[in-house]
Protein backbone atom coordinates (compact mmCIF):
# COMPACT_ATOMS: atom_id res chain seq x y z
CA UNK A 1 0.00 0.00 0.00
CA UNK A 2 1.23 3.48 -0.86
CA UNK A 3 1.99 5.71 2.10
CA UNK A 4 -0.59 8.40 2.79
CA UNK A 5 2.28 10.88 3.22
CA UNK A 6 3.43 10.27 -0.36
CA UNK A 7 -0.11 10.93 -1.61
CA UNK A 8 -0.32 14.12 0.44
CA UNK A 9 3.04 15.43 -0.80
CA UNK A 10 2.15 14.64 -4.39
CA UNK A 11 -1.25 16.34 -4.17
CA UNK A 12 -0.67 19.26 -1.83
CA UNK A 13 3.05 20.01 -2.27
CA UNK A 14 4.01 23.10 -0.26
CA UNK A 15 0.99 22.77 2.07
CA UNK A 16 2.76 19.77 3.64
CA UNK A 17 5.31 21.50 5.87
CA UNK A 18 6.94 18.51 7.61
CA UNK A 19 6.54 14.75 7.57
CA UNK A 20 7.79 11.78 9.53
CA UNK A 21 7.18 8.06 9.36
CA UNK A 22 8.66 6.35 12.39
CA UNK A 23 7.75 2.66 12.72
CA UNK A 24 4.78 3.11 10.41
CA UNK A 25 3.35 6.06 12.35
CA UNK A 26 2.75 8.61 9.62
CA UNK A 27 2.70 12.25 10.73
CA UNK A 28 2.37 15.44 8.72
CA UNK A 29 2.47 19.08 9.77
CA UNK A 30 0.22 20.88 7.32
CA UNK A 31 -0.67 24.43 6.40
CA UNK A 32 -3.55 25.63 8.59
CA UNK A 33 -5.76 27.04 5.79
CA UNK A 34 -5.57 23.70 3.92
CA UNK A 35 -6.52 21.38 6.81
CA UNK A 36 -10.15 20.85 5.76
CA UNK A 37 -9.17 20.13 2.14
CA UNK A 38 -6.41 17.73 3.24
CA UNK A 39 -8.62 15.82 5.66
CA UNK A 40 -11.39 15.59 3.04
CA UNK A 41 -8.82 14.19 0.58
CA UNK A 42 -7.66 11.58 3.12
CA UNK A 43 -11.26 10.59 3.86
CA UNK A 44 -12.56 10.44 0.27
CA UNK A 45 -9.60 9.12 -1.76
CA UNK A 46 -9.88 5.48 -2.79
CA UNK A 47 -7.01 3.53 -1.28
CA UNK A 48 -6.64 5.89 1.68
CA UNK A 49 -10.18 6.11 3.09
CA UNK A 50 -9.44 7.55 6.53
CA UNK A 51 -13.10 7.35 7.46
CA UNK A 52 -12.77 7.63 11.24
CA UNK A 53 -11.59 10.61 13.25
CA UNK A 54 -10.24 9.08 16.42
CA UNK A 55 -9.14 12.22 18.22
CA UNK A 56 -8.54 15.94 17.97
CA UNK A 57 -6.41 17.53 20.66
CA UNK A 58 -4.80 20.84 21.52
CA UNK A 59 -1.11 21.13 22.43
CA UNK A 60 0.72 24.04 24.07
CA UNK A 61 4.38 24.84 23.41
CA UNK A 62 5.01 28.23 25.10
CA UNK A 63 8.56 28.61 23.74
CA UNK A 64 7.54 28.42 20.08
CA UNK A 65 6.56 31.27 17.78
CA UNK A 66 3.53 29.19 16.82
CA UNK A 67 2.62 28.29 20.38
CA UNK A 68 -0.33 25.96 19.77
CA UNK A 69 -0.90 22.85 17.73
CA UNK A 70 -4.14 21.12 16.85
CA UNK A 71 -3.47 17.41 16.37
CA UNK A 72 -5.83 15.17 14.38
CA UNK A 73 -5.70 11.37 14.56
CA UNK A 74 -7.45 9.64 11.67
CA UNK A 75 -7.96 5.93 11.08
CA UNK A 76 -8.83 3.87 8.03
CA UNK A 77 -11.11 0.99 9.00
CA UNK A 78 -10.60 -0.63 5.59
CA UNK A 79 -6.80 -0.43 5.57
CA UNK A 80 -6.20 -0.56 9.34
CA UNK A 81 -3.87 2.45 9.09
CA UNK A 82 -3.51 5.61 11.15
CA UNK A 83 -2.27 9.06 10.30
CA UNK A 84 -1.59 12.07 12.48
CA UNK A 85 -1.97 15.59 11.14
CA UNK A 86 -0.86 18.75 12.92
CA UNK A 87 -1.53 22.41 12.32
CA UNK A 88 0.25 25.20 14.17
CA UNK A 89 -1.17 28.56 15.22
CA UNK A 90 0.09 31.57 17.14
CA UNK A 91 -1.12 32.76 20.52
CA UNK A 92 -2.24 36.04 18.93
CA UNK A 93 -4.40 34.28 16.33
CA UNK A 94 -5.32 30.77 17.55
CA UNK A 95 -7.84 30.08 14.77
CA UNK A 96 -8.21 26.83 12.81
CA UNK A 97 -10.92 25.92 10.27
CA UNK A 98 -13.51 23.55 11.74
CA UNK A 99 -13.79 20.01 10.37
CA UNK A 100 -17.18 19.29 11.96
CA UNK A 101 -18.76 19.02 8.50
CA UNK A 102 -16.42 16.11 7.66
CA UNK A 103 -16.66 14.21 10.95
CA UNK A 104 -19.60 14.86 13.28
CA UNK A 105 -17.53 13.80 16.32
CA UNK A 106 -15.24 16.79 15.70
CA UNK A 107 -17.97 19.03 17.09
CA UNK A 108 -17.29 17.97 20.69
CA UNK A 109 -13.52 17.63 20.29
CA UNK A 110 -13.28 21.17 18.91
CA UNK A 111 -15.37 22.51 21.77
CA UNK A 112 -13.05 20.78 24.25
CA UNK A 113 -9.94 22.29 22.60
CA UNK A 114 -11.64 25.70 22.70
CA UNK A 115 -12.56 25.33 26.37
CA UNK A 116 -9.21 23.99 27.56
CA UNK A 117 -6.76 25.92 25.30
CA UNK A 118 -8.69 28.85 23.82
CA UNK A 119 -8.30 27.51 20.28
CA UNK A 120 -11.01 28.85 17.99
CA UNK A 121 -12.52 26.78 15.20
CA UNK A 122 -13.77 28.96 12.37
CA UNK A 123 -17.12 27.77 11.07
CA UNK A 124 -18.00 25.70 14.13
CA UNK A 125 -21.80 25.75 14.67
CA UNK A 126 -21.78 26.06 18.48
CA UNK A 127 -18.35 26.99 19.82
CA UNK A 128 -18.85 27.40 23.56
CA UNK A 129 -17.43 25.93 26.73
CA UNK A 130 -18.14 22.25 27.29
CA UNK A 131 -16.16 21.22 30.41
CA UNK A 132 -16.03 24.41 32.45
CA UNK A 133 -18.80 26.80 33.40
CA UNK A 134 -19.58 29.80 31.19
CA UNK A 135 -18.06 32.39 33.57
CA UNK A 136 -14.76 30.47 33.89
CA UNK A 137 -11.76 32.73 33.30
CA UNK A 138 -8.77 31.37 31.40
CA UNK A 139 -7.89 28.10 29.76
CA UNK A 140 -6.86 25.40 32.24
CA UNK A 141 -4.64 23.24 29.99
CA UNK A 142 -2.40 26.09 28.89
CA UNK A 143 1.01 25.71 30.44
CA UNK A 144 0.90 29.23 31.88
CA UNK A 145 -2.41 28.67 33.73
CA UNK A 146 -1.74 28.99 37.49
CA UNK A 147 -1.62 25.51 39.04
CA UNK A 148 -3.15 26.60 42.35
CA UNK A 149 -5.84 28.84 40.90
CA UNK A 150 -9.29 28.00 42.25
CA UNK A 151 -12.08 29.74 40.39
CA UNK A 152 -15.17 30.91 42.23
CA UNK A 153 -17.90 28.48 41.29
CA UNK A 154 -21.25 30.14 40.70
CA UNK A 155 -23.99 28.96 43.00
CA UNK A 156 -27.71 29.30 42.43
CA UNK A 157 -29.55 32.11 44.17
CA UNK A 158 -31.14 30.53 47.30
CA UNK A 159 -34.28 32.69 46.86
CA UNK A 160 -35.03 31.29 43.42
CA UNK A 161 -36.92 27.98 43.44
Amino acid sequence: MQLALDCLKGTFGDAILETSNHLGNETAVVSTPKIVEIIKFLRDTTGLEFNMMMDLAGMDYPGRAERFEVVYHLYSLKNKKRIRLKVRVTEENPVVPSIHSLYKAANWFEREAYDMFGLKFEGHPNLKRILTFEEFVGFPLRKDYPVNKRPKIPTPDPLIR
